[in-house]
Formats: C-alpha cells, sequence, structure tokens
C-alpha cells in the first residue's frame, strides 16, 4: 500500500465511537462509501440491505441511527465498513463504550461475521479477555515494539517475557537470583524463599523474575515438598466462576490463588493460615520486555 493515498487502500475502519451519520438512514449510513465511488441508488439499496441481512437487521434500513440501541449501531458500523468490501478491516476499541453483557455477545458477532465474510480484522483492544477470545492471533506491543506474535493460548500459556505475562493476564510474581540450573529448570533464591520454575531461553544472572498465574497456585492446609510458602488468607473474593483467594504470606508478600467455583476446592476462611504452592512446570522464570525493534 506503499505511495497509496488513504482513499484508495482496500481498507476500512471502524472508529471507537463508531461516527455514524444522524441525520442518514442507516441504508444511507451502510451506502456511504458506495455513493462516494459513484454508485447508483439502486446498487446502493441493494447492498445495504444485503449486509443488513449479514447483520441481522433486516427491517432497519428506513430507521434512523437515534432508533437503534447500541448493539444494533455496532452491527450498523460493521455493515457500513463491509460496503466498500475491503481486504483489511481496522477496529479500534470498537466495543468500549457498550455494557460488559452486550460487548461479550458483540465479540461473537464480529467473530460469526468475520468468519462469514472472510476478511481480514486487526481489532485493536486494551481488554486481555476480548484479544483472547476473538483472535486468531495476537499481538502485544510495548512503546511502539512487538513483545510476541502467537495464538491466544501461547500468549497466555508461554510469553516470551515478564512484560507479555504481566500484560495478559494476573500473576504472583517473585524477583530473585538464579542458582542451580537442569533440564531447562532453575532454582530461584528469592527474599521469600527458594522456588524452582521452567526457565525461558536468555536468562541469567541476578534481579530475575519468577511469573506464576493464580488459577496455577495451590492452597492447602499442610506444607508441599516444593515451592511452598506460608501465609495469612486476608480477604476473599467471589467472582463468580472463580473465588480469589488472597494473602499475605509470612515476609510481607501478597499472593492471590483462584479457586473454581464447583466446591471442588474447599475456600479457607480469612484470618486462616495456610500454604501456597505451585507445580514447576507451571511457573516461568522470564526476562524482561523485549527492546529490539
Amino acid at each position: 500500500m506503499k505511495g497509496q493515498r488513504p482513499n484508495q487502500r482496500p481498507t476500512a475502519l471502524i472508529f471507537q465511537n463508531l461516527a455514524l451519520f444522524p441525520l442518514m438512514s442507516i441504508w444511507e449510513n451502510i451506502s456511504f462509501g458506495l455513493e462516494v465511488r459513484g454508485v447508483d441508488k439502486a446498487t446502493r439499496r441493494a447492498k445495504a440491505e444485503e449486509l443488513l441481512r449479514l447483520v441481522d437487521l433486516p427491517d432497519a434500513a428506513d430507521k434512523m441511527v437515534s432508533q437503534l440501541s447500541g448493539g444494533q449501531k455496532q452491527r450498523v458500523a460493521i455493515a457500513r465498513a463491509l460496503a466498500v468490501e475491503p481486504q483489511v478491516m481496522l477496529l479500534d476499541e470498537p466495543l468500549s463504550a457498550l455494557d460488559l453483557k452486550l460487548r461479550q455477545h458483540m465479540r461473537a458477532e464480529l467473530r460469526a461475521i468475520q468468519k462469514r465474510t472472510g476478511v481480514t480484522f486487526i481489532y485493536i483492544t486494551h481488554d486481555q479477555g476480548e484479544a483472547l477470545a476473538m483472535s486468531d492471533r495476537v499481538g502485544v506491543m510495548s512503546q511502539g515494539r512487538i513483545q510476541q506474535i502467537a495464538d491466544p493460548r501461547e500468549i497466555y500459556n508461554n510469553p516470551v517475557n515478564g512484560f507479555v505475562a504481566s500484560f495478559v493476564g494476573e500473576n504472583n510474581v517473585f524477583a530473585g537470583d538464579i542458582g542451580t540450573v537442569s533440564e531447562g529448570f532453575a532454582n530461584l533464591s528469592t527474599p521469600h524463599g527458594t522456588f524452582r520454575a521452567r526457565m525461558a531461553p536468555g536468562v541469567s544472572g541476578k534481579g530475575v523474575k519468577l511469573y506464576v498465574r493464580p488459577e496455577h497456585t495451590i492452597i492447602t492446609e499442610n506444607q508441599p515438598a516444593e515451592n511452598a510458602i506460608h501465609g495469612r488468607v486476608e480477604e476473599i473474593s467471589f467472582e463468580g466462576n472463580f473465588i480469589a483467594v488472597h494473602a499475605v504470606t509470612d515476609s510481607g508478600m501478597k499472593m492471590v490463588a483462584e479457586l473454581r467455583n464447583d466446591g471442588t476446592s474447599p475456600v479457607p476462611a480469612i484470618d486462616t493460615q495456610v500454604w501456597m504452592s505451585f507445580d514447576a512446570a507451571r511457573a516461568a522464570i522470564l526476562p524482561d520486555a523485549s527492546t529490539r525493534a
């Protein structure tokens, strides 16, 4: 696309605020790009109605923008972008203004529309859950530099550095110095104890960090054989599908463990003394964010 003017590029943009035209009917909004290109009215109307069926708004052609709900406006913005038959669709945080339930519904709608049309969606979002739920591939950036590009499971389960691990999901983080290294695992000496975990390539020396997810942090009454730290339960947060147990360790560190709300794991009471631990294979010693271009 180098050397092409913006109006010549095979792209379309869905704005964060949608930017629909309030004085135009819905079909006129959708077909505006075609009108600019000189397409006749009958063809524009037919294309708009075809796209309205695609986004499940078949009876909205003659309505005004003010008559639609937030989710319906979102679909009109998608239809308008698709009208010019782009090769690439750019979506700039298009769901940020919607409430949680509608946002979750529109995620599925957008995903389904992308699959039906085959258009490449480049989706910009600060919502990690949204990125993981919607994407075939995820790119994580820091200060203009790409840190990792991979499928969502790889990004979440195997982050390449500490920035990616911290940006996508929550972690309990231990800082310390690497000791014994064996078969891809290393012992990390920290003020809170010595822990063993997977060691990422390029990590060595002092002042490195170990990352373990709250859902991989285990709570027990008795001391486990490895990667154990003692503490006191400080707070219990009910999150619906899981329960977050916040504890402060004997060394003053705050940790979080997430228990599934399925009755299989007993939830300790506040002020209970517990042991928190993790499987070495579920934790990683990672480098900091990449500074390479």
